[in-house]
């Protein structure tokens, strides 16, 4: 592998195009930009890169919605092994559901965001959204905020509670435990749903948003009323609830790992994850087979997203990240975080991808360079055919 110049690390040959582009990224961002970013090609590692103050490429950063992808690979090998059924009403795992007009609501509804259990009447306080056992008892008792089927939002904080909850039900043991045992530890990746306490030392926490008059304009254009559904999904229905932002940087959330937002990860840890979900990663078998794959990646829910309110795409408990990137091929899953996150495995061309960064970007969500480091990450790959 050759040496990074601008950035650290090293890449494969071929894929110095990578380095270049974060590199590039790194000069526009400016002196505080830290990040890192690592691509897999067919289960064999090719970049491993990261750059700014206090980065390094075994740093930990909250991992927050690219938790769900964790959680929901766990859904996955489950639905593999049989033991989960995607067509089997969720109240046959969960007796307590099926009340309030949730009887009928299937776990392929459920993963694809159309419940309508987004959040709770009053919202949560900070220890109860991180307890995935409180937000479940919570919403298995409560009215969906739509008729479930008939649209979809983005179950934000809430959605790896419930699918836990199934989880839980049917195997006795919580699904951050079964991602630590048979995805963390069974493929060497460095991502935690629940960060143990001698881990705490690589961690670093996230930066808010450089707020600026015109993206502080920006988002009060945006604003909705705490008691929307955009309020409620994010918990700004609560008087005292925490900014989304900073939810990493709370002990409680990086201990308890809620498996909707409260993952930690390296860059490292997110790539290895979807490489090993889809590829031979030294010489292990795949998490996932292809049929699997195949299915977990198709597309459940597109159109007017009802939380976020704009076009979204959905496989079951994943992004459809094709939609997002449309460079990659048909049926790439994976999930993005708020704090710029980006992690994904795209089966038809055997990449995976896992980028982080620490200050929050503008908009929040996957960050704009994302899109530069993808093409780069695929143009490298598809040139080597």
């Amino acid at each position: 592998m050759a040496e990074g110049s601008a950035v650290q690390g090293t890449v494969a040959e071929g894929f110095e195009s990578v380095r270049d582009e974060f590199a590039a990224v790194a000069a526009a961002e400016g002196g505080d930009y830290a990040a890192q970013v690592v691509g897999y090609r067919h289960g064999e590692l090719v970049v491993d890169l990261w750059t700014g103050p206090e980065m390094t490429g075994d740093s930990l950063l909250g991992a927050y919605s690219a938790s769900k992808g964790a959680a929901h690979l766990v859904v996955a090998a489950l639905v593999q092994d049989g033991v989960l059924d995607l067509e089997q009403k969720v109240s046959h795992y969960w007796p307590e559901f099926a009340v309030e007009g949730k009887r009928y609501i299937t776990l392929r509804e459920l993963l694809a965001h159309q419940a309508g259990l987004v959040g709770a009447d009053g919202g949560f306080t900070l220890e109860e959204l991180a307890d995935d056992r409180i937000v479940a008892e919570r919403l298995g008792a409560q009215r969906p905020y739509w008729r479930p089927g008939s649209a979809f939002g983005y179950h934000a904080l809430v959605i790896a509670a419930l699918s836990g909850e199934v989880v839980r039900r049917v195997t006795g043991r919580t699904i951050q435990r079964h991602f630590a045992e048979r995805v963390r530890d069974a493929f060497a990746v460095d991502f935690h749903l629940g960060l143990p306490e001698d881990q705490e030392s690589r961690f670093l926490s996230a930066q808010p948003m450089l707020a600026t008059p015109e993206r502080l304009a920006a988002l009060a254009a945006g604003t909705t009323a705490a008691n929307s559904l955009p309020g409620i999904a994010f918990n700004r229905n609560h008087p005292q609830g925490p900014q989304v932002w900073e939810l990493p940087n709370f002990q409680v959330v990086r201990t308890n790992g809620p498996a909707s937002f409260g993952g930690v990860a390296s860059a490292r840890g997110l790539a290895r994850m979807y490489a090993a979900s889809i590829s031979s990663v030294d010489g292990a078998a795949p998490l996932l087979k292809p049929n699997t794959a195949a299915a977990f990646g198709q597309i459940q829910s597109i159109g007017y997203d009802v939380v976020q309110r704009a076009r979204k795409a959905f496989a079951i408990g994943f992004h459809a990240t094709s939609e997002y990137y449309p460079v990659l091929g048909q049926g790439a899953f994976g999930h993005s975080g708020a704090g710029g996150q980006q992690a994904f495995a795209d089966p038809r061309n055997g990449l995976a991808y896992g980028y982080t960064r620490r200050r929050i970007p503008f908009p929040a969500a996957a960050a704009p360079e994302n899109d530069r480091l993808i093409r780069a990450l695929y143009t490298a790959a598809a040139a080597l055919h």
